[in-house]
Protein backbone atom coordinates (compact mmCIF):
# COMPACT_ATOMS: atom_id res chain seq x y z
CA UNK A 1 0.00 0.00 0.00
CA UNK A 2 1.13 3.54 -0.76
CA UNK A 3 2.31 5.61 2.19
CA UNK A 4 2.84 8.84 0.32
CA UNK A 5 2.36 12.30 1.79
CA UNK A 6 -0.60 13.91 0.03
CA UNK A 7 -1.08 17.67 0.11
CA UNK A 8 -3.83 19.33 -1.92
CA UNK A 9 -4.11 16.21 -4.05
CA UNK A 10 -0.39 16.05 -4.87
CA UNK A 11 1.60 13.05 -3.68
CA UNK A 12 5.16 13.03 -2.38
CA UNK A 13 7.11 9.86 -1.65
CA UNK A 14 9.21 11.61 1.00
CA UNK A 15 7.74 13.06 4.19
CA UNK A 16 10.78 15.28 4.69
CA UNK A 17 10.73 18.88 3.43
CA UNK A 18 14.03 20.78 3.44
CA UNK A 19 15.10 24.38 3.14
CA UNK A 20 17.71 26.29 1.16
CA UNK A 21 19.24 28.75 3.63
CA UNK A 22 22.42 28.89 5.74
CA UNK A 23 24.46 26.44 3.65
CA UNK A 24 28.16 27.10 3.16
CA UNK A 25 27.70 26.99 -0.59
CA UNK A 26 25.03 26.28 -3.19
CA UNK A 27 26.94 23.14 -4.11
CA UNK A 28 26.68 21.83 -0.55
CA UNK A 29 22.99 22.66 -0.55
CA UNK A 30 22.44 20.62 -3.69
CA UNK A 31 24.32 17.62 -2.26
CA UNK A 32 22.26 17.78 0.94
CA UNK A 33 19.02 17.95 -0.97
CA UNK A 34 19.98 14.80 -2.83
CA UNK A 35 21.07 13.00 0.36
CA UNK A 36 17.85 13.91 2.17
CA UNK A 37 15.63 12.13 -0.31
CA UNK A 38 13.24 15.08 -0.08
CA UNK A 39 11.05 15.99 -3.03
CA UNK A 40 9.97 19.42 -1.80
CA UNK A 41 12.28 22.30 -0.97
CA UNK A 42 11.24 25.62 0.48
CA UNK A 43 12.69 28.87 -0.84
CA UNK A 44 12.43 32.28 0.83
CA UNK A 45 11.05 34.57 -1.87
CA UNK A 46 12.69 37.66 -0.40
CA UNK A 47 16.13 36.06 -0.24
CA UNK A 48 16.42 34.75 -3.77
CA UNK A 49 17.40 36.51 -6.99
CA UNK A 50 14.28 36.38 -9.14
CA UNK A 51 14.96 39.05 -11.73
CA UNK A 52 18.64 39.46 -12.65
CA UNK A 53 19.43 36.39 -14.76
CA UNK A 54 23.08 37.46 -15.08
CA UNK A 55 23.72 36.76 -11.39
CA UNK A 56 24.00 33.42 -9.63
CA UNK A 57 20.88 32.22 -7.85
CA UNK A 58 20.19 29.28 -5.56
CA UNK A 59 17.44 28.36 -8.03
CA UNK A 60 20.24 27.42 -10.45
CA UNK A 61 21.13 24.59 -8.07
CA UNK A 62 17.64 23.13 -7.72
CA UNK A 63 16.64 20.60 -10.37
CA UNK A 64 12.97 21.35 -10.83
CA UNK A 65 12.43 18.00 -12.53
CA UNK A 66 13.32 16.37 -9.20
CA UNK A 67 12.26 18.92 -6.59
CA UNK A 68 8.99 20.75 -6.09
CA UNK A 69 9.63 24.32 -5.00
CA UNK A 70 7.61 25.65 -2.08
CA UNK A 71 8.09 29.43 -1.85
CA UNK A 72 7.84 30.94 1.61
CA UNK A 73 7.11 34.38 2.98
CA UNK A 74 9.96 34.48 5.50
CA UNK A 75 10.70 37.91 7.01
CA UNK A 76 7.16 39.16 6.49
CA UNK A 77 5.75 40.87 9.59
CA UNK A 78 2.28 41.84 8.33
CA UNK A 79 -0.42 39.97 6.47
CA UNK A 80 -0.29 42.53 3.63
CA UNK A 81 3.45 41.98 3.24
CA UNK A 82 3.03 38.21 3.18
CA UNK A 83 0.21 38.43 0.63
CA UNK A 84 2.32 40.62 -1.67
CA UNK A 85 5.26 38.22 -1.37
CA UNK A 86 3.08 35.23 -2.22
CA UNK A 87 1.71 37.02 -5.26
CA UNK A 88 5.25 37.85 -6.39
CA UNK A 89 6.26 34.20 -6.12
CA UNK A 90 3.39 33.21 -8.37
CA UNK A 91 3.97 36.03 -10.84
CA UNK A 92 7.61 35.04 -11.42
CA UNK A 93 6.63 31.41 -11.96
CA UNK A 94 7.81 29.81 -8.74
CA UNK A 95 4.51 28.27 -7.63
CA UNK A 96 0.95 28.95 -6.54
CA UNK A 97 1.84 26.97 -3.40
CA UNK A 98 3.06 29.03 -0.48
CA UNK A 99 4.53 28.32 2.92
CA UNK A 100 2.90 31.23 4.68
CA UNK A 101 4.81 32.99 7.44
CA UNK A 102 3.54 36.10 9.19
CA UNK A 103 5.98 36.79 12.00
CA UNK A 104 4.75 38.55 15.12
CA UNK A 105 7.94 38.95 17.14
CA UNK A 106 11.43 39.68 15.85
CA UNK A 107 13.32 38.01 18.69
CA UNK A 108 11.42 34.71 18.90
CA UNK A 109 10.08 34.67 15.32
CA UNK A 110 6.80 33.35 16.70
CA UNK A 111 3.87 33.67 14.31
CA UNK A 112 1.25 36.42 14.43
CA UNK A 113 -1.94 34.35 14.70
CA UNK A 114 -4.29 37.11 13.63
CA UNK A 115 -2.20 38.15 10.64
CA UNK A 116 -1.59 34.55 9.62
CA UNK A 117 -5.31 33.78 9.59
CA UNK A 118 -6.12 36.92 7.62
CA UNK A 119 -3.48 36.18 4.98
CA UNK A 120 -4.60 32.56 4.71
CA UNK A 121 -8.17 33.61 3.96
CA UNK A 122 -7.09 36.07 1.28
CA UNK A 123 -4.64 33.75 -0.46
CA UNK A 124 -6.97 30.74 -0.45
CA UNK A 125 -9.61 32.88 -2.17
CA UNK A 126 -6.99 33.81 -4.78
CA UNK A 127 -6.29 30.16 -5.58
CA UNK A 128 -3.13 29.57 -3.59
CA UNK A 129 -2.33 26.30 -1.87
CA UNK A 130 -1.55 27.69 1.57
CA UNK A 131 0.62 25.90 4.12
CA UNK A 132 0.79 28.19 7.18
CA UNK A 133 3.63 28.11 9.68
CA UNK A 134 1.90 28.47 13.02
CA UNK A 135 2.38 27.95 16.73
CA UNK A 136 0.91 24.98 18.56
CA UNK A 137 -2.40 26.71 19.31
CA UNK A 138 -5.19 24.19 18.66
CA UNK A 139 -7.87 26.87 18.35
CA UNK A 140 -5.95 28.83 15.73
CA UNK A 141 -5.05 25.62 13.87
CA UNK A 142 -8.76 24.84 13.53
CA UNK A 143 -9.41 28.34 12.23
CA UNK A 144 -6.63 27.91 9.63
CA UNK A 145 -8.17 24.66 8.43
CA UNK A 146 -11.61 26.30 8.25
CA UNK A 147 -10.03 29.11 6.22
CA UNK A 148 -8.85 26.58 3.65
CA UNK A 149 -5.26 25.83 4.63
CA UNK A 150 -3.91 22.78 2.77
CA UNK A 151 -1.77 21.79 5.77
CA UNK A 152 -1.04 23.02 9.27
CA UNK A 153 2.63 23.47 10.19
CA UNK A 154 3.15 23.97 13.95
CA UNK A 155 6.55 24.74 15.43
CA UNK A 156 8.27 22.30 17.77
CA UNK A 157 10.56 25.04 19.15
CA UNK A 158 11.67 28.49 17.95
CA UNK A 159 12.95 28.67 14.36
CA UNK A 160 16.61 27.72 14.08
CA UNK A 161 16.96 26.94 17.79
CA UNK A 162 17.72 23.22 17.44
CA UNK A 163 16.04 22.65 20.80
CA UNK A 164 14.06 19.67 19.57
CA UNK A 165 10.46 18.82 20.39
CA UNK A 166 9.54 21.07 23.29
CA UNK A 167 5.76 20.70 23.09
CA UNK A 168 5.00 16.98 22.95
CA UNK A 169 1.61 17.29 24.62
CA UNK A 170 0.41 20.08 22.34
CA UNK A 171 1.55 18.23 19.24
CA UNK A 172 -0.28 15.11 20.41
CA UNK A 173 -3.45 17.15 20.91
CA UNK A 174 -3.05 18.79 17.51
CA UNK A 175 -2.67 15.35 15.96
CA UNK A 176 -5.97 14.27 17.47
CA UNK A 177 -7.78 17.44 16.40
CA UNK A 178 -6.34 18.06 12.92
CA UNK A 179 -7.50 15.13 10.80
CA UNK A 180 -8.59 16.59 7.45
CA UNK A 181 -5.27 18.08 6.33
CA UNK A 182 -1.62 17.06 6.91
CA UNK A 183 0.11 18.10 10.11
CA UNK A 184 3.74 18.97 9.41
CA UNK A 185 6.16 19.83 12.21
CA UNK A 186 8.07 22.94 11.21
CA UNK A 187 10.93 24.57 13.16
CA UNK A 188 13.03 23.54 16.13
CA UNK A 189 14.41 20.18 15.03
CA UNK A 190 18.10 19.85 15.88
CA UNK A 191 19.08 16.26 15.18
CA UNK A 192 17.74 13.00 13.82
CA UNK A 193 16.11 11.83 17.06
CA UNK A 194 13.98 15.00 17.07
CA UNK A 195 12.66 14.20 13.61
CA UNK A 196 11.94 10.62 14.63
CA UNK A 197 10.01 11.79 17.71
CA UNK A 198 7.93 14.17 15.62
CA UNK A 199 6.98 11.34 13.29
CA UNK A 200 6.33 8.93 16.18
CA UNK A 201 3.86 11.48 17.57
CA UNK A 202 1.92 11.10 14.34
CA UNK A 203 3.09 14.07 12.29
CA UNK A 204 2.56 13.59 8.58
CA UNK A 205 5.89 15.19 7.79
CA UNK A 206 8.75 17.35 9.05
CA UNK A 207 10.19 20.54 7.57
CA UNK A 208 13.71 21.58 8.52
CA UNK A 209 16.63 23.67 7.38
CA UNK A 210 19.09 24.77 10.07
CA UNK A 211 19.53 21.29 11.58
CA UNK A 212 21.02 20.12 8.29
CA UNK A 213 22.72 23.28 7.07
CA UNK A 214 24.57 24.01 10.33
CA UNK A 215 25.69 20.44 11.04
CA UNK A 216 29.45 19.92 10.86
CA UNK A 217 28.85 17.39 8.08
CA UNK A 218 25.64 18.65 6.52
CA UNK A 219 25.43 15.91 3.92
CA UNK A 220 25.60 13.16 6.54
CA UNK A 221 22.98 14.93 8.62
CA UNK A 222 20.70 15.17 5.60
CA UNK A 223 20.90 11.41 5.19
CA UNK A 224 20.35 10.93 8.93
CA UNK A 225 17.20 13.04 8.74
CA UNK A 226 15.92 10.99 5.82
CA UNK A 227 16.31 7.78 7.81
CA UNK A 228 14.88 9.33 10.99
CA UNK A 229 11.71 10.47 9.27
CA UNK A 230 11.27 7.06 7.67
CA UNK A 231 11.90 5.15 10.91
CA UNK A 232 9.66 7.45 12.94
CA UNK A 233 6.85 6.94 10.47
CA UNK A 234 7.26 3.16 10.61
CA UNK A 235 7.31 3.23 14.42
CA UNK A 236 4.11 5.29 14.52
CA UNK A 237 2.35 2.94 12.13
CA UNK A 238 3.55 -0.21 13.92
CA UNK A 239 2.00 0.72 17.27
CA UNK A 240 4.54 0.70 20.08
CA UNK A 241 4.34 -1.67 23.04
CA UNK A 242 2.62 -0.49 26.21
CA UNK A 243 4.81 0.99 28.93
CA UNK A 244 4.94 -1.03 32.15
CA UNK A 245 5.96 -0.13 35.66
CA UNK A 246 7.71 -3.46 36.28
CA UNK A 247 9.92 -5.81 34.29
CA UNK A 248 8.49 -8.35 31.88
CA UNK A 249 10.82 -11.16 30.83
CA UNK A 250 11.68 -11.30 27.15
CA UNK A 251 11.62 -15.10 27.37
CA UNK A 252 8.61 -16.03 29.52
CA UNK A 253 9.05 -19.10 31.71
CA UNK A 254 5.55 -20.40 30.99
CA UNK A 255 5.88 -23.40 28.70
CA UNK A 256 9.67 -23.44 28.96
CA UNK A 257 11.36 -26.78 28.32
CA UNK A 258 14.04 -28.29 30.59
CA UNK A 259 13.63 -26.00 33.60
Amino acid sequence: MSDNLTIAGREFHSRLIVGTGKYRSFQEMARCHAASGAEMVTVAVRRVNLTDKSKESLLDYIDRTKFFILPNTAACYTSDDAIRTARLAREVGLSNWIKLEVIGDQKTLFPDNEGLLEATRVLVKEGFVVMPYTNDDVVNARKLVDAGAAAVMPLAAPIGSGLGIQNVTNLRILREIITTVPLIVDAGVGTASDAAIAMELGADGVLMNTAIAEAEDAEKMARAMKLAVESGRLAHESGRMQKRLYASASSPMAGAVGR
